[in-house]
């Protein structure tokens, strides 16, 4: 799989959510993206995913433009008002919801059973809110990855919730590891610590994702 995005731009009410940004991503392939705090990472999240149509550019899926197939194929994962947990919930009331949109069993057992299996069953009880955050993106992405025919994540801003970009650094590279094509979108600041070659909000220049499977590096 493929998604690229070219030269995509999203105009608000108010003025422009997102500048003209292109991106390419493949299957194992995971792309940081960064930009300033209101440049429009949620904004680019959507249109990435199919969810929000682009003023100007488009964003293409194996070569052809497919929104329904976007949406089919891309999980948007704790996007600020958007796809993020409501933070009063315990975790496990959380990830029984994500669950049963992952279209797996969701009762009590079974979440149980799967913190466990995850290493969290000790948070099953605390609010979202006060989940450790590296904790809290590793489950989501878990989660998100489980839902039937997702091939690619978008993880939006997950240095919001305070926890330093190596840990949740470390969840997307296993993410790409195990094959599914994975965006980060983060700070400046982020960027920089990780010291990885990065993207950025409002250029339509980027450089090579990072390839984690023998696929893709034979493709590149």
């Amino acid at each position: 799989m493929e998604i690229h995005v070219q030269s995509v731009g999203i105009d608000g009410a108010h003025g422009p959510l997102l500048q003209p940004t292109s991106l390419r991503v493949r299957t194992g392939e995971l792309a940081l993206v960064a930009g300033e705090p209101g440049t429009g990472h949620t904004a680019f999240a959507l249109a990435l995913g199919g969810r929000m149509k682009p003023s100007v550019g488009e964003v293409l899926l194996d070569g052809k433009p497919d929104d329904a197939g976007l949406r089919q194929r891309v999980a948007i994962v704790d996007a600020p008002d958007v796809s993020s947990p409501e933070e009063a919930l315990t975790l496990g009331t959380v990830l029984g919801e994500e669950l049963a949109f992952a279209h797996q069993p969701a009762n009590r057992k079974a979440v149980a059973d799967w913190l466990l299996a995850h290493d969290a069953r000790e948070h099953a009880g605390v609010r979202f809110e006060s989940v450790p955050a590296e904790v809290r993106t590793r489950l989501l992405v878990e989660v998100a990855a489980q839902r039937p025919g997702i091939e690619a994540l978008v993880l939006v801003l997950p240095d919001r919730h305070g926890a330093g970009p190596h840990t949740w650094w470390t969840t997307a590279t296993q993410a790409a590891e195990r094959g599914l094509a994975v965006v980060v979108l983060c700070s400046l600041t982020s960027a920089r610590l990780l010291d990885v070659s990065a993207a950025h909000i409002g250029d339509r220049e980027q450089p090579e994702t990072l390839a984690f499977t023998q696929v893709q590096e034979d493709h590149q």
